[in-house]
C-alpha cells in the first residue's frame, strides 16, 4: 500500500510540472528526499526533471528546490577565527581553469578557501578532472580533512562528498545522461544547493555567456544571475555574480593536463589576457566580500603583486603536496604525460581570426577524449587542444592555429580537419571584450 502511495505521489507531481502547474514546498522536498533515499527511481526523476527543463520554475520552485537539495546532507559550518570565507564557482566553460589560478591566489592574500568541485559535463570541463591530471593528487577525502586542510594552510579543494548535497550529486549527472543542462532553474538550484551546504558566507559567481557556455547570451545569462542572487539573499549568502565572455575557449589550453600546464604557467606570471582578466575581476571582488579592500582596481593590484613575488605559486605548491599530489610536476611541467600524437593545424590562408566557436572546440576535445559522453566514462587527461591563436589575432597562411594532442592518429585527423572548418578566418578588426557585467552590489 505503501509502495502505491509512493508511486501516485510522484506520478502526481511529475503531472503536475508536465502541465505546466507550481509545485509546492512540500512536493519538491517529497521529490528531493525521496530521490535521495532511493525510493524514486531514476526514471521517474528524468521525467520530472525533463518536465522543469521544458516548463521552468517560479522563483520560489527554484529556491525551495535549492535549499531542498542544500538540506538532502550535512550543511558544513565553516569558522575559522573569524575570517570570511567566500566561495567561487563558475557555470561551466571550455578551457576554464581559472579555479586553478585564482584559489591559491586569493588564499595567498590570507582569505580561507574551501572549494568542492565537479567533474566534466557535456563538453565543458571539470576542475576535478584537471586536479586528479596532477599524480597524486587526492580529491576524496572526509569533510574532516578538507576542514583541517583549510585550517592548516587556508585552502583544500575537493569534488563534492556523499554528504553535502547528495541529491545535487545525483540530478547533475543525471542532467547530464538526458540533456537537461542547459535550464535556468536547475543550473541555479545545482550551484546554490553547493554553495549554502558548503559553508561559505559569501560568494562570488561566474557567470559564463556564448557560444561554449549553457547561457547563450546576456539576457539568459542575466536571469540566471538574478535568480542565483535572489536564492542567496534567501539562504542569507551575499552573492555577486560576474558575467564573462566564452564564446571561445578560456585561455589556449583545452584539456586536463594541458589546462594544468597553462595554470602553472599563469602562476609563473605568463597569463593569457583573457585568462588575465576573468581571474584579476573574480579576485577582485572575492577581496571586497571578504572586507580586504572595496577598491578594486586596488585590489587587482595586490592580486598581481602574490602573482609576481611567487606566493599565489607557492600556495598551489602547498594545496597539491598536502592533498598527496606530486609537487615535482608543478616544478617540471615537462614531467606530465604527453599524448602519443601531437598534429599541428595550419592555417589555409591569411587573415585575422574572426572566430572560435567554444563548444565545437570543446566537444572535439571530449571526441579524442578529454570529456565524458556518458557519466561512466573516464577521461584520458594528455589528450585535448592547444589553441596558437585566438579571435582577433592576425594569421598569416601556414601559420599554426592549434595543436592537437591525441592517441589515435585517425581521431587527430578527424579533429584537424574539422578545426579548419570551424575556425574563421576573415577580415577586419576587433577588440573581444571578456568581461561582461558584475550584479550583486
Amino acid at each position: 500500500m505503501n509502495f502505491l502511495m509512493h508511486i501516485l505521489n510522484i506520478l502526481e507531481i511529475i503531472e503536475k510540472k508536465r502541465d505546466k502547474k507550481e509545485l509546492t514546498k512540500e512536493e519538491i522536498e517529497y521529490f528531493i528526499k525521496g530521490y535521495t533515499n532511493g525510493t524514486i527511481k531514476d526514471y521517474q526523476a528524468a521525467a520530472l526533471l525533463m518536465a522543469i527543463y521544458l516548463n521552468g520554475m517560479t522563483k520560489e520552485e527554484t529556491t525551495n528546490l535549492s535549499i531542498a537539495m542544500a538540506n538532502s546532507g550535512e550543511i558544513l559550518n565553516l569558522n575559522s577565527k573569524g575570517k570570511i570565507f567566500v566561495d567561487k564557482h563558475s557555470t561551466g566553460g571550455v578551457g576554464d581553469k581559472v579555479s586553478l589560478i585564482l584559489l591559491p591566489l586569493v588564499a595567498s592574500l590570507g582569505v580561507p578557501v574551501a572549494k568542492m568541485s565537479g567533474r566534466g559535463l557535456g563538453f565543458t570541463g571539470g576542475t576535478v578532472d584537471k586536479l586528479e591530471s596532477i599524480p597524486g593528487y587526492n580529491v576524496e577525502i572526509t569533510i574532516q580533512e578538507f576542514i583541517k586542510n583549510i585550517e592548516k594552510i587556508g585552502i583544500s579543494m575537493i569534488s563534492q562528498t556523499g554528504n553535502l548535497a547528495p541529491a545535487d550529486k545525483k540530478i547533475y549527472a543525471l542532467r547530464d545522461s538526458i540533456s537537461c543542462v542547459e535550464s535556468i532553474p536547475l543550473i541555479a538550484s545545482s550551484i546554490m544547493s553547493k554553495k549554502i551546504a558548503s559553508g561559505a558566507q559569501k560568494i562570488v559567481l561566474d557567470v559564463t555567456v556564448g557560444n561554449g557556455a549553457f547561457m547563450k547570451n546576456i539576457e539568459d545569462a542575466r536571469k540566471l544571475a538574478k535568480t542565483m542572487i535572489e536564492i542567496g539573499k534567501l539562504a542569507n549568502r551575499e552573492t555577486v555574480c560576474v558575467l564573462t565572455n566564452m564564446d571561445e575557449p578560456l585561455g589556449y589550453a583545452v584539456g586536463n593536463n594541458l589546462e594544468v600546464i597553462e595554470a602553472i604557467k599563469a602562476l609563473n606570471g605568463q597569463m593569457p589576457p583573457d585568462v588575465k582578466e576573468v581571474v584579476l575581476e573574480l579576485g577582485a571582488y572575492m577581496l571586497k566580500l571578504a572586507n580586504l579592500g572595496d577598491n578594486i582596481s586596488e585590489n587587482k593590484k595586490k592580486l598581481l603583486e602574490n602573482i609576481k613575488n611567487k606566493r599565489a605559486l607557492n600556495k598551489f605548491k602547498e594545496l597539491i603536496q598536502n592533498q598527496g599530489g606530486d609537487v615535482s610536476y608543478i616544478d617540471d611541467i615537462s614531467k606530465f604525460p604527453k599524448s602519443r600524437v601531437v598534429l599541428e593545424v595550419r592555417a589555409r590562408k591569411s587573415g585575422n581570426v574572426m572566430r572560435i566557436p567554444a563548444e565545437k572546440i570543446g566537444k572535439l576535445a571530449c571526441f579524442l577524449g578529454a570529456g565524458r559522453e556518458f557519466m561512466e566514462d573516464s577521461v584520458n587527461d594528455s589528450v585535448g587542444i592547444v589553441l596558437n591563436k585566438k579571435v582577433g589575432d592576425v594569421v598569416v597562411e601556414g601559420d599554426v592555429l592549434a595543436v592537437i594532442h591525441s592517441e589515435d592518429s585517425g581521431k587527430a585527423d578527424c579533429v584537424r580537419d574539422e578545426l579548419l572548418d570551424v575556425i574563421e578566418i576573415g577580415e577586419g578588426n576587433f577588440e573581444v571584450k571578456y568581461v561582461y557585467d558584475v550584479d550583486g552590489f
